[in-house]
């Protein structure tokens, strides 16, 4: 079958349309925003590649248009399917008929986590020799691509409660009916789609619906708003883990470092080059969910003291001149926060300038401003991108931290500003839902040029 992938840069979409070229199809993509990783990955996996919403992408043959939630009424590509009466679906629908049924099915949901708990999981599985299906809403370092069909019974997938598209307003994840569902916190987001955190929670609630009752519900105790989830009905087999208490618990020692503590009461090292307690929590969830299925924990460990992360999650994307540069993909404040944290707590020495571009849509909305100066409370210095028409005050929602702060009109002033306040030992931790307008890359090409310029 000829497929067209309407919005096929998102992550979710890039990998389904790496698994549609696996089962056979011919795949076609269009979309707006191209930036890497994505379009790297896409462009090598030799998938043709339209920019922009052009109809005439819709190639003669095109047999059916999957259409990505990125997509509404109005857009050029959709009008033209709805004139042409092309067949079209959800990506979260394809997905489910033709590469979930049958599978055992290992949901990851949550507000924060999901990219890295799935690939945890998927590695793990993987190292124990289960050879998983999954696919991962990012570019893992451990595996060749963001999704495979894998040739085990289980299929390892992110679950997200984001809409499924203009058509259908449910969340993603009730389309993936898991075996089991595992829930790492829930915080609002997504105001552009959720009115309030009760909106959310009935998706979530929507979510448990669709688990068997030989399923296992696989949920953060320590979370407030999962345990009013929960209590709304579950009709599965239910496993906790966190910090405080749960069957799986994250321990923390005197010396700093991290242990799991299984249900049998046992403490087990937990060995990660991952930064950050949130990662170690992530971990906890993930060897929980990898010896549902069957994985002895000493090999679940083993795992992830091998496993390398994802790409955009406190990636390193270079260094000039003692001046290293970090690429986070943290947009939330709790996320901003835990990433700050994350990166001072690996670091011997030196500043941590952070630097943020409020890009989602819950964050340009304003929603999470009262938050924010808190979470940038643990950088050294912060560097702020306030985009055109914003609707609100960066330097008002951030002035709690004075002098620390600083605001940029564009990303031009932003590097320009960066390159003349950094010095050696520095770490900027770029934080951004999005491509930044490459701001990694260019800011490393010009603390390069001011380090030649100062050699001679």
């Amino acid at each position: 079958m000829n497929l067209h992938v309407a919005g096929i840069c998102g992550s979710f979409m890039a990998g389904l349309a790496q698994l549609a070229r696996a089962t056979g199809h011919v795949v076609t993509g269009s979309d707006q925003n191209v930036y890497p990783p994505m379009s790297d990955f896409l462009r090598e996996a030799g998938i043709d590649l339209h920019e922009g919403w052009d109809p005439a992408a819709l190639a003669a043959d095109t047999e059916l248009v999957v259409i990505g939630n990125a997509l509404s009424r109005g857009n050029p590509l959709v009008e033209a399917v709805l004139d042409r009466g092309l067949r079209y679906t959800s990506g979260a629908q394809w997905i489910a008929e033709h590469v979930l049924h049958g599978r055992e099915v290992i949901a990851v949901a949550g507000t924060h986590g999901k990219t890295t708990t799935t690939t945890m999981i998927a590695w793990i599985l993987d190292c124990a020799g289960l050879e998983p299906g999954f696919l991962i809403g990012g570019i893992p370092q451990d595996f060749a691509a963001p999704s495979r069909l894998g040739r085990g019974r289980h299929f390892v997938i992110e679950a997200d409660e984001y809409d499924t598209a203009f058509f259908d307003k449910r969340s993603k994840f009730v389309h993936y009916r898991p075996t089991l569902a595992l829930l790492n916190n829930l915080e609002y987001d997504h105001a552009d789609i959720f009115p309030d955190l009760a909106a959310i929670q009935t998706q979530f609630h929507h979510l448990l619906r669709t688990v068997p009752a030989r399923g296992t519900v696989l949920w953060q105790e320590d979370d407030a708003n999962l345990a009013q989830v929960v209590a709304r009905g579950c009709w599965s087999r239910q496993l906790r883990f966190g910090m405080n208490g749960g069957d799986w618990r994250l321990a923390e020692t005197a010396t700093g470092d991290f242990e799991v503590v299984a249900p049998d009461g046992r403490s087990h090292a937990l060995r990660l080059s991952l930064a950050g307690r949130h990662n170690a929590l992530n971990a906890v969830a993930a060897l929980a969910a990898a010896t549902c299925v069957g994985v002895p924990l000493a090999t679940g460990l083993a795992a992830l003291a091998r496993f390398g992360g994802v790409k955009r999650r406190l990636e390193l994307r270079g260094a000039v001149a003692g001046i290293a540069v970090y690429d986070d993909f943290a947009h939330h404040p709790t996320a901003v926060a835990a990433t700050i944290a994350a990166l001072k707590r690996r670091l011997d020495g030196g500043r941590v300038i952070a630097v943020l571009e409020p890009r989602s849509n819950t964050m340009r909305a304003g929603v999470h401003r009262g938050a924010l100066g808190a979470a940038l409370a643990g950088a050294d210095m912060a560097w702020l991108y306030e985009p055109p028409n914003l609707g609100w005050s960066l330097a008002d929602a951030a002035a709690a931290l004075g002098e620390r702060c600083h605001i940029a009109a564009s990303v031009a002033e932003l590097i320009d500003a960066l390159v003349a306040a950094l010095a050696p030992g520095d770490h900027v931790l770029v934080m951004s839902n999005g491509g930044f307008e490459q701001i990694h890359t260019r800011l490393l090409t010009a603390l390069a040029a001011r380090h030649h310029a100062g050699q001679q």
